[in-house]
C-alpha cells in the first residue's frame, strides 16, 4: 500500500513449470525493467555465506500486506534451503509507523514472531483494536499473552529503536515504492506493481533465487 495500491488477484505466470521446459521457460521468464526492478546498486545483505537473501517489505497497518501474509507464509515454509527470508517494516502507511517497526523487532528479540506476526494483523484489520502509541501496544501484548514488563523492556530498548531506523534506511535503499514487495539478494526488488499482482510476486522471486544460484 502506498505510497501504491496493489492488486491479489491469482493470474499466474506459469514459473513454476518453466524448468522443466528450457525454450519456454526462456521465452516466458520474467522481464527486467518491466515485472522486477534491477537495483542500480547493490544493497548489502545479512544473510550467512551462502545463502540467498530474500526480504518482505511490509507494515502492520497495510490491508494489502494482511491479504497477502497466508500465501506468504505457505511460500517461506516451501522455500529452498538457501534461502534467508527476513522481514522489514518500512516508516509509511497510516499513522504511527515507528511504534509498529519497534512492535516488529520487539516480537522478533522475544522469538515470537511467527507466533503473533498473524495475531498483530488480525487485531488491527479483523478486530479492529486500537494498537497505536506505546502505551495501547505494550497493553495489547500483556493482554495477548507476552510478559508485559519483558515486553515493555525490549519494545522501548535502544536496541529496537536502532533496527526500526535500520529498517527505514533499508527501505531507502531499495526505493521501496510500495508494499508488501519484496527482494532478492541485495540485487532485484518486485512489487505488485511491477508483478502484476501478489501471486505473481512470489513466482517472480522464485524465479530470481534461481537467477541469484547462477552468480
Amino acid at each position: 500500500m502506498k505510497r501504491r495500491d496493489f492488486s491479489l488477484a491469482a493470474t499466474s505466470l506459469g514459473l513454476l513449470s518453466l524448468a522443466a521446459n528450457p525454450a519456454r521457460a526462456q521465452a516466458l521468464a520474467p522481464k527486467a525493467g518491466s515485472q522486477y526492478l534491477v537495483l542500480d546498486k547493490r544493497v548489502p545483505v545479512d544473510a550467512p555465506a551462502g545463502k540467498i537473501e530474500v526480504v518482505e517489505f511490509f507494515s502492520y497497518n497495510c490491508p494489502h500486506c494482511n491479504d497477502f501474509e497466508p500465501a506468504l507464509e505457505a511460500w517461506v515454509k516451501t522455500a529452498p534451503k538457501d534461502v534467508s527470508f527476513r522481514r522489514i517494516p518500512v516508516p509509511f502507511v497510516g499513522n504511527d509507523v515507528e511504534a509498529k517497526q519497534r512492535l516488529y523487532y520487539a516480537l522478533e528479540a522475544m522469538g515470537k514472531v511467527d507466533e503473533f506476526q498473524p495475531k498483530v494483523f488480525n487485531a488491527i484489520h479483523k478486530q479492529r483494536q486500537n494498537v497505536n502509541g506505546d502505551a495501547n501496544i505494550i497493553a495489547w501484548a500483556a493482554a495477548n499473552g507476552l510478559d508485559g514488563a519483558k515486553f515493555k523492556e525490549v519494545f522501548t530498548s535502544f536496541g529496537v529503536a536502532s533496527k526500526a531506523k535500520r529498517a527505514s534506511q533499508m527501505t531507502d535503499a531499495y526505493k521501496v515504492a510500495g508494499v508488501p514487495a519484496m527482494a532478492v539478494a541485495g540485487r532485484w526488488y518486485v512489487d505488485g506493481e511491477t508483478a502484476g499482482n501478489m501471486t505473481n510476486v512470489l513466482q517472480v522471486v522464485t524465479y530470481l533465487i534461481g537467477e541469484a544460484k547462477k552468480g
